[in-house]
């Protein structure tokens, strides 16, 4: 990693968030809806360090023109950045009969790994391991999805967990709880956004020693706040804006209000009393 302006002055408020690449826990994946090579360029100029995964949002790629997209994967992967497509993408090759050709293509194209999801079609679980048995065989880091993109349509936390061990039974590196990127009445927030605690905390403690393998949708703030405060700096998180790379590190890091006073919180208690008054 490269030196800090400030790391002759200021220390991190939470000493033991991970802030070393490749990381296993405290993952950061960026939503891209396809930035431009200058665009990405800056991003990774400025935020590199703290991105672990980049996401190619739904088709967007196959809307790009080939070298330009060539270009930016190699970009992504010079920063030690996993590079994927969208899963619906993933989605439309299987409807199309084409999922075998969809995985040399992404290979081909230099993605390192792929998502896997039923966000919107319904997929058997022989199907779904079988994806993910064909993109590992091709080479690919598999980052399955569980949830769907339907608000009516509600997984229980023993499904979401099912689900989850299943996949990472057939090796998917981490699976991603959607949210969408709205963050909304989907998944485990309510319609304001908010955390619904109860159902959070009963997919944690079904998860046990597999928590760390899953990465939690927050494109919102808020989220990421109720996130890192919840589960502690390496939670890891997806669908984060680029332009939000920074202020979540800063707020895994304890250099943001909402976990500021939380370890200032626990300072002022461990002071004595003397150095109170």
């Amino acid at each position: 990693m490269k030196t800090k302006a400030w790391d002759n002055v200021l220390s991190l408020m939470a000493p033991d968030r991970i802030t070393t690449k490749p990381r296993e826990r405290g993952l950061t994946m960026v939503l891209d809806r396809c930035h431009a090579l200058h665009a990405t360029e800056d991003l990774l100029a400025l935020s590199g360090d703290y991105i672990d995964h980049i996401k190619l949002s739904f088709g967007t790629s196959v809307f790009v023109d080939e070298t330009l997209l060539r270009h930016k994967i190699e970009i992504i992967r010079a920063h030690d950045i996993d590079v994927y497509p969208g899963g619906t993408l993933m989605e439309v090759a299987l409807l199309q009969d084409v999922y075998p050709q969809y995985l040399t293509r992404t290979k081909e194209l230099g993605f390192t790994a792929l998502e896997i999801s039923d966000g919107t079609l319904t997929i058997s679980r022989q199907v779904r391991s079988d994806c993910i048995k064909r993109a590992l065989d091709t080479s690919l880091k598999v980052i399955t999805e569980v949830g769907k993109k339907d608000p009516t349509i509600h997984l229980s936390p023993s499904e979401i967990c099912d689900q989850i061990a299943g996949d990472l039974a057939m090796g998917a590196d981490k699976v991603i709880i959607e949210a969408r990127e709205s963050g909304r009445g989907i998944g485990i927030y309510d319609e304001e956004g908010l955390l619904l605690k109860d159902e959070m905390a009963a997919i944690v403690n079904c998860l046990g020693d597999s928590r760390g393998d899953v990465i939690w949708e927050a494109p919102l703030n808020k989220q990421q706040a109720m996130l890192v405060l919840r589960c502690g700096p390496n939670v890891n998180l997806g669908n984060v804006k680029p332009s939000d790379v920074l202020g979540l590190e800063a707020l895994r890091c304890g250099m943001r209000y909402e976990t500021l006073r939380h370890y200032a919180s626990l300072l002022e208690v461990d002071k004595p009393k003397a150095e109170k008054q």
